[in-house]
C-alpha cells in the first residue's frame, strides 16, 4: 500500500468520529468568556485578534484579548478540556506526528543554541528537566553541548514515552507538570520550558511547579513568543506565533520578570535576538496561500476534496513560490541581523536562578 493510499485510509477511518464531534457544534468547545485578566485581575480588556485555525483548518473562531492594565494577551473565551482534545488531536501525534517530528528533528542548531545559553550560569549541570519536551529532540541535541548532563523530559503526550524508548531522554515523565512536581521536588539543576508556557491553561501554576522542581541555586530557562514584537501587530492573524487555538497565553517579558522575582527567583539573563526564529515573513505568506487555496483532505472535512480542487490548490501554491522565496530571503538575510534593533524578535528567553 502506497503512503498516499495509507493516509487516505487513515483519514477515512477517523472521519466519522470527527464529524460526530463537529455535529455537536464547535461553540461547545469553549469555557464561558471571562471578564478579567488571568494574570493581574484587571477588567480593562480589549480585543486584540480574531482568527481561525490557519494550520489544521479545523472549524471554529478564536479571540485573543489584551489586558490594558498589564499587557497580558490571552485566548478569551478559552478552550475547555473537550476543545483542547479536539484541536490538539492529530496535530503533534496521529496524522501530524511524522510531519511535526521531521520539523522538530531537523532543528539541531537551534537546540544547541538553547543549551549554550545556560553555559555562562552553569557550565556543567548534573540533571536537567525539559518540560514540554515532545519527542525529546532538544535533549538529544543538547548532549553535544553538555555531554555529562543527564536529560529527563516531561510532557502530557505519549511523545515523551517515545523519547525515552529512543534514548533521547534518560527518563520520560508523562502527565501534568503541576501534578508531577511534588515527586520531582528539588531534583534538578536546570528546568527548561521552551515554547511550553503559552500552551498552559494556568501559567502561574507551571511557574510554581518549576520553583518546586529546581533545586535552590539551580536555574529556570524559559522561552516564549513575544507578544510585544512589532511583527505581531504588522502581520496580524498571519503571525505564526499566535498559533490559534493551541496558544492560550502570551506573557510580556516585564510581567514574567516580575512574577519570577515574586516567586523567589533572580533573573540573570534576558535575551531577544538569540531566540528569534527567522521565519515570520515566509510563514505569513504560506499561511495566506494555504488559507486561500482549496485544502488537502482531512477527517474534519465532510468529504475528500475533488480532483479539481486539488489541481487548483497546486496551481495557487506554485504561483506563490516567488513570494515564498522573497519571504525566506528577507527573513534570513535582511531582518535576522537587525531583529532586536527593529523590535521584531518573535520570542524572548529568560534565565532565572532560584534563590
Amino acid at each position: 500500500m502506497s503512503e498516499e493510499t495509507e493516509s487516505a485510509v487513515r483519514i477515512a477511518r477517523l472521519r466519522p468520529a470527527y464529524q460526530a464531534d463537529i455535529a455537536v457544534g464547535w461553540e461547545s468547545f469553549f469555557e464561558p468568556r471571562r471578564p478579567d485578566c488571568p494574570w493581574c485581575g484587571s477588567q480593562e480588556l480589549t480585543t486584540r485578534l480574531r482568527t481561525t485555525d490557519l494550520l489544521q483548518h479545523k472549524p471554529g473562531r478564536f479571540v485573543l484579548d489584551r489586558c490594558e492594565g498589564c499587557g497580558h494577551t490571552f485566548q478569551n473565551p478559552r478552550l475547555n478540556a473537550q476543545g483542547l482534545d479536539f484541536y490538539y488531536r492529530d496535530f503533534y501525534d496521529g496524522l501530524g506526528e511524522k510531519k511535526l517530528g521531521d520539523t522538530f528533528g531537523g532543528r539541531t542548531k537551534m537546540y544547541r543554541g538553547r543549551a549554550e545559553s545556560m553555559l555562562p550560569y552553569d557550565s556543567a549541570p548534573k540533571r536537567w528537566l525539559d518540560v514540554g519536551t515532545g519527542h525529546g529532540h532538544f535533549c538529544a541535541a543538547a548532549r553535544s553541548v553538555l555531554p555529562h548532563t543527564v536529560f529527563d523530559g516531561l510532557d502530557f503526550t505519549d511523545g515523551v514515552e517515545l523519547a525515552e524508548r529512543e534514548g533521547r531522554v534518560e527518563r520520560g515523565h508523562r502527565g501534568s507538570f503541576p501534578d508531577l512536581a511534588p515527586e520531582l521536588g528539588g531534583h534538578y539543576d536546570v528546568v527548561s520550558m521552551f515554547h511550553y508556557l503559552e500552551h498552559s491553561t494556568e501559567p502561574d501554576r507551571e511557574l510554581r511547579a518549576a520553583r518546586e522542581t529546581v533545586r535552590p541555586g539551580g536555574h529556570l530557562l524559559i522561552e516564549v513568543p513575544d507578544p510585544e514584537s512589532r511583527y505581531a501587530r504588522l502581520l496580524g492573524r498571519w503571525w505564526l506565533p499566535w498559533l490559534q487555538p493551541q496558544h492560550l497565553h502570551f506573557v510580556p517579558v516585564a510581567n514574567l520578570r516580575q512574577r519570577l522575582t515574586e516567586m523567589g527567583f533572580t533573573v540573570v539573563a534576558e535575551q531577544h535576538a538569540e531566540p528569534h526564529d527567522p521565519v515570520d515573513l515566509l510563514a505569513a505568506v504560506w499561511l495566506a496561500l494555504d488559507h486561500a487555496a482549496p485544502r488537502d483532505d482531512a477527517p474534519w472535512l465532510p468529504e475528500p476534496p475533488s480532483r479539481l480542487r486539488r489541481t487548483l490548490r497546486g496551481a495557487l501554491l506554485v504561483a506563490g513560490i516567488p513570494a515564498l522565496v522573497v519571504g525566506t530571503l528577507l527573513d534570513r538575510f535582511a531582518v535576522r541581523p537587525l531583529s532586536y534593533r527593529l523590535r521584531v524578535s518573535n520570542a524572548y528567553r529568560i534565565v532565572a536562578r532560584r534563590d
